[in-house]
C-alpha cells in the first residue's frame, strides 16, 4: 500500500474527534444580544470602575496648591480643570445615553477650582455615568453624537476613551508637579 493511500484511509480517524467534539448548529435561535450586553456592560462597569478609582485617586494625591498649576506651553487647561473636564465630559456623553445633565453645572472648569469641591464633582459626575450606563437597555440602539450614527455601545465606548485619555494627561500633570501615581507607588 502507498503511503499516500494510507494517508487517505488514515484521514477519517483523525477527524472523527474532531467532529464528534464539534457542537450542532441549533436551529432555534438564541439570544446572543442579551449575552453579549450583559458581557459588554459588565466589562464597561469594570473598566469604569478602574479608570475612576485611578482619576480620583490622582486627583486626591495632588496638592491643593497644584490644582491651578498648568503647562507653561500656550493655552491648556490646569490640572483642576482637566478633571472639571472630565466630570463635565460624564455629564455630557451621558446625555447621548438619554440622560439629562444636572442643572446650573455651567462651565465646571471655570467655577468649581477648590480641591474638596472638584473631588466631589468628580465622584457625582461618575455616579451620574454609571447610573445612565445602567439605564441603558439595548445597546445597539442608534443614536446621532457629533453628527455621526452611532449606538449606546458606542457612546461607552467613547466615555472610556475619553476617561483613558484625560487620566494619562493628569498622570503627565502629575509627575510634573512630583507627585506619583497612588496605584504605582
Amino acid at each position: 500500500m502507498t503511503t499516500m493511500r494510507m494517508r487517505l484511509l488514515a484521514l477519517p480517524a483523525l477527524l472523527l474527534p474532531l467532529l464528534a467534539a464539534a457542537k450542532p448548529q441549533s436551529t432555534a435561535k438564541a439570544a446572543p444580544a442579551a449575552s453579549a450586553a450583559q458581557g459588554f456592560r459588565v466589562e464597561f462597569l469594570a473598566n469604569l470602575d478602574d479608570v475612576q478609582q485611578k482619576i480620583v485617586a490622582l486627583a486626591e494625591a495632588t496638592p491643593a496648591d497644584k490644582f491651578a498649576w498648568r503647562p507653561p506651553a500656550g493655552d491648556v487647561r490646569s490640572i483642576g480643570e482637566v478633571y472639571m473636564h472630565i466630570a463635565g465630559g460624564n455629564y455630557f456623553l451621558a446625555t447621548f445615553l438619554g440622560a439629562e445633565a444636572p442643572k446650573n453645572n455651567g462651565d465646571l472648569e471655570k467655577t468649581v477650582t477648590k480641591k474638596a469641591a472638584v473631588v466631589a464633582e468628580l465622584r457625582k459626575s461618575f455616579e451620574h455615568l454609571r447610573a445612565a450606563a445602567g439605564r441603558t437597555e439595548d445597546l445597539e440602539k442608534p443614536v446621532k453624537m457629533f453628527g455621526n450614527a452611532t449606538t449606546h455601545r458606542g457612546v461607552l465606548v467613547t466615555v472610556l476613551g475619553h476617561l483613558h485619555e484625560h487620566l494619562g494627561q493628569s498622570i503627565a500633570y502629575a509627575r510634573m508637579n512630583g507627585v506619583t501615581p497612588p496605584w504605582s507607588q
